[in-house]
């Protein structure tokens, strides 16, 4: 079936659906298998080859886990995707992917903490430089460029601040220089609110962990191809090139606009072994068959509350791109559904102390590092996601003390907002 021609909401239930199962089962079957028998010797070697399609080990790829892949690739109207077992994961199959030890990236300085330190210290280690840029203008992503560049790096909405990046303006930066755009999109909610494809990139990794799964009950991550790149370019011999693990087998010629997500699940994943459990996937296509009512209730319950707090004494600031003072405002009209996600950022007046206090005042809204749970989740960046950077990174991150990241999840929001004030009276605020 054509899934293309199908709403979202059509597509996060049907897609990936084997509707000739013998079994006539309304759902997706969990395969708890680690390998597959061969029908024959010759059978195994186009298998391994990868001259014939199929099931070898499930580190590779799993009947379960390909159902779920299918259902996000047709959601994105991507060629192809590949889950793998966390956000982090999926991030670091790309950078090894596209980049060798002498190469660089050039990534945003508006970046999940996890993701700096990958950047800043794993990829050193192997040699992979990483450029931040001044801001998230293309002319800055742009100045950093060079014949070493292999990919540029975004956040769809910056986790935490919320900014909202060019995404038409990264994508025709990447691409004047011969490169892809590798956006995260775990903020869009697996396309719904924002499909950066739409605009340009090449490339998707999403935290399935967040929106994609939806109830906290599952570890996952996303590479999404967009079958757009011209990888026989001349600057990606590792795609449009001999393999050297295939017997000299050049990708691109073998899978055309396939071809970058095959590398990354018959080399990345071969090698890096950041396979999901069927468990893991299953809970994934459960959590995708409610996926745009849930994030719908999370945006209306996000703006409810970011009203509730930006008049209120004992808030600073309030940081909500569906206010027209924030900076990415205009931006997050543009790119995302409905102008805005499901989080928002909060300063409190006072200080640590009585930031920490509030928190863990809270008895509804949860303090946890999460974000798009069915939940509520109050997070303080300074003391945990963002830990282990500098003060001066924590500056250009733009992370205070009493800075807190709300997500919200699928209650009553009046029943949080009346959390919310009892937190306050208890911090003393």
């Amino acid at each position: 079936m054509d899934y293309s021609t199908l709403r979202f909401e059509t597509r996060q239930i049907h897609a990936g659906l084997d509707k000739n199962d013998a079994t006539g089962a309304r759902g997706t079957a969990i395969y708890p298998t680690a390998a597959y028998r061969f029908r024959t010797c010759d059978h195994a070697a186009g298998l391994f080859e990868l001259s014939e399609p199929g099931n070898i080990y499930t580190r590779l790829q799993n009947p379960t886990t390909s159902a779920y892949e299918e259902r996000i690739a047709a959601l994105y109207g991507g060629v192809g995707a590949m889950a793998v077992s966390s956000g982090m994961a999926g991030i670091l199959i790309v950078a090894t992917a596209l980049a060798s030890a002498g190469d660089n990236i050039v990534a945003s300085p508006y970046l999940y903490g996890g993701t700096y330190n990958q950047f800043r210290h794993t990829l050193r280690r192997l040699g992979i430089e990483v450029r931040v840029a001044a801001s998230e203008s293309p002319a800055d992503f742009n100045s950093l460029i060079d014949g070493k560049t292999r990919f540029i790096f975004a956040e769809t909405m910056g986790n935490p601040t919320c900014a909202v990046p060019d995404l038409e303006g990264l994508a025709a930066v990447a691409h004047a220089a011969g490169i892809p755009f590798v956006a995260d999109n775990t903020f869009g909610a697996g396309g719904y609110l924002c499909n950066p494809f739409e605009w340009g990139a090449d490339i998707v990794v999403d935290s399935a962990t967040k929106w994609i799964n939806g109830h906290g009950n599952a570890m996952g991550g996303i590479i999404v191809d967009a079958g757009s790149f011209p990888w026989n370019n001349g600057r990606f011999p590792q795609i449009d090139g001999p393999s050297e693990g295939y017997h000299g087998l050049n990708l691109y010629e073998a899978f055309g606009p396939a071809a970058f997500i095959v590398k990354c699940r018959v080399d990345g994943q071969r090698d890096l072994g950041t396979c999901p459990s069927p468990f893991d996937s299953y809970l994934m296509m459960l959590g995708l068959e409610t996926l745009s009512l849930r994030v719908r209730h999370q945006v209306d319950a996000t703006r409810a509350l970011a009203e509730y707090l930006k008049d209120h004494p004992k808030v600073k600031n309030v940081s909500y791109v569906g206010f027209s003072t924030h900076p990415s405002h205009e931006a997050a009209a543009k790119y995302f559904r409905y102008g805005a996600s499901g989080v928002l950022n909060v300063e409190l007046k006072g200080d640590t102390d009585t930031t920490v206090k509030f928190v863990e005042a809270l008895q509804l809204a949860a303090h946890m590092t999460m974000i798009g749970d069915s939940i509520t989740v109050v997070t303080h960046p300074a003391s945990t996601t963002h830990k282990q950077l500098s003060d001066a990174d924590l500056a250009a991150a733009g992370v205070t003390p009493t800075l807190l990241r709300i997500s919200l999840g699928l209650e009553a929001v009046e029943d949080i907002i009346a959390d919310f004030e009892q937190a306050f009276t208890a911090a003393g605020l």
